[in-house]
């Protein structure tokens, strides 16, 4: 019986075998049935390209990973892209950092600057008026030291002796003189100078009373004028012919707050020392004072020579107080520059167009190579209705406010002791 699932007619090239398995034999070249319904057809789609035969599993290379791009246009991942981020923002960082280091360095202490600046109190001190000096080559301020208790408590008053008297005086007036060449001159102004007075209805008096806001006037406008920085300022420029350019001045509170902020200051009294009225008992020789103490140190005139005996004084514990302030171990220990720096902006009082950049130009002036002396003493007689006084030498003062009007250095002939 034939097998009707292959018929071995015509196209056939092949057969079944006897269990029936179909084997091709005949002609391969010849078609047979068995090709046409199986043999794939020709793709009828239009071949693209050229193509190419793959070559078998087992010569297929490994496989290795190809660059590829990233996002950024122009950069290739190399298969280390975590390492390079990762030291890319090291750099990052460190960059950063360097920028915030510079930009606190230019603006902190700008910032620091401009709120010391801020602390400062200021006064209408050097006022123009008719007849005042010209400006003159060389520079000087005028620093005066008054027993202004501002910022004093009654046990602060009751411990440094310094009474209860209202309103203000001056204690010490010194002029720090800055020639055109050569070191700087602090020159001290005895305080019973009998000078013209600038206040309205006083003929001349001591210099320290045209600083007494209790001593007052009535203007050419008819307005009341009163002792003060002001007059004080336009006394000293009456009497001496000297333009003051810079006004400085400090209380007793705040001189207290100075020499504690720097830890005391060195003085050397050369004999005991007791004067209840300055609340101050201390034994001669070299030792460290307090600012209390040496308030009482410089205020006292319980000695021979009164006035002249305190300006040296007071000479003596200015020059030691820069000494110390500008001393590396005040500069560079915060405990010590930082209560200063606190201390002087709220203790000093300075004409409205000064700066604190002035102030500091004051404070390096004084630190070294400064010479010291005094307004040349001619005479000390009592006046009626005056008291004491002190008088300038004629010849010797002339020629120190020559000097200092020209910018030149003052010379030794006119330097008092």
């Amino acid at each position: 019986m034939a097998d009707r699932r292959h018929g071995e007619g015509a196209g056939s090239t092949g057969g079944h075998d006897d269990a029936g398995v179909f084997r091709r034999g005949g002609d391969p070249e010849k078609p047979d049935e068995f090709e046409r319904l199986y043999r794939p057809r020709e793709s009828e789609q239009r071949v693209v390209g050229d193509t190419r035969r793959l070559p078998p599993a087992d010569q297929v290379p490994p496989h290795r990973p190809r660059k590829r791009r990233t996002h950024s246009a122009g950069r290739e991942y190399d298969g280390r892209g975590h390492q390079r981020r990762a030291r890319e923002r090291r750099k990052r960082t460190a960059r950063n950092t360097v920028i915030l280091i510079l930009v606190l360095l230019l603006v902190v202490p700008g910032a620091f600057y401009l709120w010391a600046d801020s602390r400062l109190q200021r006064v209408d001190a050097l006022q123009d008026y008719e007849g005042r000096p010209d400006r003159q080559p060389g520079t000087t301020y005028l620093i005066v030291g008054s027993d202004s208790r501002d910022g004093l408590d009654d046990d602060q008053i009751r411990d440094l002796a310094t009474g209860r008297a209202e309103g203000r005086r001056t204690d010490t007036i010194m002029v720090l003189y800055m020639p055109r060449d050569g070191d700087p001159t602090i020159v001290s102004v005895p305080r019973d100078s009998y000078v013209p007075m600038a206040v309205p209805g006083y003929a001349d008096n001591k210099i320290n009373t045209a600083f007494a806001d209790s001593v007052c006037g009535t203007g050419e406008d008819g307005e009341e004028v009163c002792g003060g920085p002001a007059p004080l300022v336009q006394s000293f420029e009456q009497a001496s012919g000297v333009r003051i350019d810079h006004y400085v001045e400090i209380g007793m509170g705040g001189f207290v707050d100075l020499v504690d902020a720097v830890g005391g200051v060195e003085l050397c009294p050369e004999e005991p020392m007791a004067d209840p009225k300055a609340g101050l008992d201390i034994e001669a020789g070299c030792q460290e004072m307090d600012g209390g103490t040496a308030l009482g140190y410089v205020r006292t005139r319980a000695t021979p020579r009164a006035d002249l005996d305190r300006i040296q004084r007071q000479r003596e514990f200015f020059s030691a107080l820069i000494q110390e302030a500008s001393a590396p171990s005040t500069l560079f220990n915060p405990f010590k520059s930082v209560p200063l720096v606190l201390a002087g902006t709220d203790t000093f009082m300075v004409d409205e167009g000064d700066k604190l950049r002035h102030l500091a130009s004051m404070l390096l002036a004084m630190r070294g190579g400064t010479q010291t002396t005094a307004v040349p003493v001619g005479d000390t007689p009592t006046l009626d209705g005056v008291g004491s006084v002190v008088l300038w030498d004629e010849v010797r003062s002339e020629q120190m406010f020559e000097a200092m009007r020209t910018g030149e250095a003052i010379p030794e002939e006119a330097m008092e002791d």
